[in-house]
């Protein structure tokens, strides 16, 4: 009867690790500075692979190793077998993310009332585990929540079409995604005709020009900016007789009479006053984005992209 030899015993990960390091780095001293090991301890490493698998890995040559072609075979397996190992921990990290993480948002109101209800509803639907903390906040108080890491995720808007605004002046920390463009529209009162519908320039007229004379409702001080920028644009300084965040109480002025506004399209959606109407300006529009810092974990990322799906899926006002 022929002797059958016995399978080669268990190969440790540890010593695949020092196996592939003295691959990577050309020698046992290169390998154990590279892994922060003692020389005896990867020296010991080696031998001790080198009798699970069974076959020489190293050889001298002169003061130096190389590895034999068995050991260059199985420091290339290593090398993908960590790989693997590594992934798989990523994907079970992530899995324990999604059902006990948590995730910390900050937004400006319109969206708080829009977008983000649904982004939280779906998120929890998808993983009932996940915890989603949310703060109200302006974009300039939201990115210093995230510098400051308060959140894991500040959701800002920037007027960029006309003012060249930006919400941050160092974006540099900070990753940007892309949620929403979001339409500014003229509210002016319902009347008998409807409100005029701007339409684009031509020969020198703009949308605002017909509202020169009109009193303003102006709402946050970027808001204001945006309105102050778009009616130079027309030619004039707008007349601002009120100044509000609030867009329900922006709507209601203007209901009343006491002047004409301009809004973002998610504002309309949060509210929408039934005695006022609107009309998207051309080519006016507000920049939504999602800022993180660093590497997003699982639930942060998870959250980010319900926003996106959420923004590429908004409706426009009715």
């Amino acid at each position: 009867m022929t002797d059958v030899p016995p399978p080669p015993a268990h190969l440790d990960l540890t010593r695949l690790r020092v196996l592939a390091a003295v691959a990577r780095t050309g020698s046992v001293t290169a390998a154990a500075r590279d892994l922060h090991y003692a020389q005896p301890s990867v020296s010991h490493h080696l031998s001790r692979l080198e009798a699970e698998a069974g076959l020489p890995l190293l050889e001298r040559v002169g003061r130096g190793v190389r590895l034999t072609e068995a050991g260059q075979l199985l420091a290339d397996r290593a090398e993908e077998i960590i790989a693997r190992v590594e992934g798989a921990q990523r994907e079970l990290d992530a899995l324990a993310g999604l059902r006990a993480g948590r995730a910390r948002l900050a937004a400006f109101p319109s969206a708080l009332a829009t977008l983000v209800p649904e982004a939280v509803s779906r998120l929890r639907e998808a993983h009932p585990g996940l915890g989603v903390s949310l703060v109200e906040a302006e974009p300039p108080e939201a990115v210093a929540a995230l510098r400051a890491g308060e959140v894991d995720v500040a959701l800002v808007f920037e007027h960029q079409d006309i003012t060249g605004e930006r919400s941050v002046q160092d974006p540099s920390p900070f990753t940007a995604t892309p949620v929403l463009d979001d339409q500014v529209h003229l509210v002016t009162r319902t009347t008998d005709g409807g409100a005029p519908a701007p339409e684009g320039p031509a020969d020198g007229w703009t949308p605002l020009r017909p509202f020169a004379d009109a009193a303003w409702i102006a709402g946050c001080e970027r808001c204001r900016a945006d309105l102050v920028a778009r009616c130079a644009v027309a030619g004039y300084a707008p007349r601002i007789a009120f100044e509000t965040d609030d867009y329900v109480a922006v709507q209601a002025l203007v209901a009343a009479g006491a002047g004409v506004s301009l809004l973002p399209g998610l504002a309309l959606r949060a509210h929408r006053h039934p005695d006022v109407d609107t009309a998207v300006l051309p080519g006016a529009r507000r920049a939504v984005r999602a800022l993180t810092v660093g590497e997003p974990s699982p639930p942060v990322r998870a959250l980010v992209d319900q926003l996106v799906a959420i923004g590429a899926s908004a409706p426009a006002p009715a």
